[in-house]
């Protein structure tokens, strides 16, 4: 079969799926093109040191092998969890299904970490895997080790793993998008036909908890309403957000909301209608546990 070369673009679109894997399986981050020349020489040939107890992968941990002479580990899930013998560093891994077939081809600086995060997530594609451990793991070689990888499977097989064409999202976790903030008015050379306090009382007893804070939820312009926006997604609370800094849809808010309130700072955080207070207020309550007994009412 003749030899596919991955074109640019390509290798693009395969590194974007691992710009959010769990925390817990913590992964590069790339925001450029991989090095256009294969070389693997930075790899170190050194077998994988730890301090545990000696261990059967050793052997495959002497380099990133070609994926090829790779040996497969069997993924034997146990309470929950991925037993085997993966190691907890980084480099290169090839998650195999129950068939035998290649289904994913990934990096990560924790190996074991990932694998068990798939297998969470996917526990039907999950049979084997195959892994190299990168001793001296920067960005570049890292990349390096999964291109080879990669280059080769495609040249075997004419195409690219199922798990690393483009759009798709069974293996990587995607970021919820967060709710956009509410305005208030259309606009501030728009005549309003209803007062701005009424518009306010409307918003607050019609929505559980909404919080009027200094810029958006996705870009907090004060450190109080940072520690709020903060607080309330830790809880997992649905919520409102409005930015009283916004001259254009919320003119006039801030001074409105303080006669409103009777509460001269910002942030402020109503729940039901009723102002509860602002950052130093939920901060000492979301500290004592006092916040899901709050929004449970």
């Amino acid at each position: 079969m003749a030899s596919t070369n991955l074109s640019s673009i390509q290798l693009l679109s395969f590194i974007r799926l691992f710009s959010s894997i769990p925390q817990n399986a913590p992964t590069l981050f790339f925001n450029s093109h991989p090095k256009p020349s294969l070389n693997l020489r930075a790899i170190s040939p050194k077998p994988y040191n730890s301090s545990k107890r000696s261990r059967p992968w050793l052997p495959v941990a002497l380099a990133v092998k070609n994926l090829g002479d790779t040996d497969r580990v069997t993924v034997s899930p146990e309470n929950g969890e991925i037993a085997g013998d993966l190691p907890s560093a980084a480099g290169v891994y090839a998650v195999y299904g129950k068939d035998g077939e290649l289904q994913f081809i990934g990096l990560s600086r924790n190996i074991a970490a990932s694998v068990s995060s798939h297998w969470k997530s996917v526990p039907e594609l999950c049979g084997s895997v195959k892994f190299g451990v990168v001793d001296e793991p920067d960005r570049s070689t890292l990349t390096e080790a999964w291109k080879s990888w990669m280059e080769e499977h495609i040249k075997v097989s004419g195409k690219v793993p199922p798990g690393n064409e483009s759009g798709n999202a069974t293996w990587v976790r995607q970021q919820p998008k967060k709710k956009a903030d509410l305005r208030l008015t259309p606009g501030r050379h728009m005549q309003l036909t209803v007062p701005l306090e009424e518009l306010i009382d409307k918003l607050v007893k019609e929505n559980k908890v909404v919080a009027f804070i200094k810029g958006s939820r996705s870009a907090p312009m004060c450190g109080f309403s940072q520690r709020v926006i903060g607080i309330l997604e830790n809880v997992g609370v649905d919520y409102e957000s409005v930015d009283v800094l916004d001259e254009n849809y919320n003119y006039g808010l801030r001074e409105t909301l303080k006669q409103y309130s009777n509460w001269p700072t910002f942030p402020q955080i109503f729940v039901n209608g009723e102002l509860v207070g602002g950052c130093d207020i939920l901060t000492s309550m979301y500290e004592k546990g006092e916040l899901a007994t709050l929004f449970k009412k």
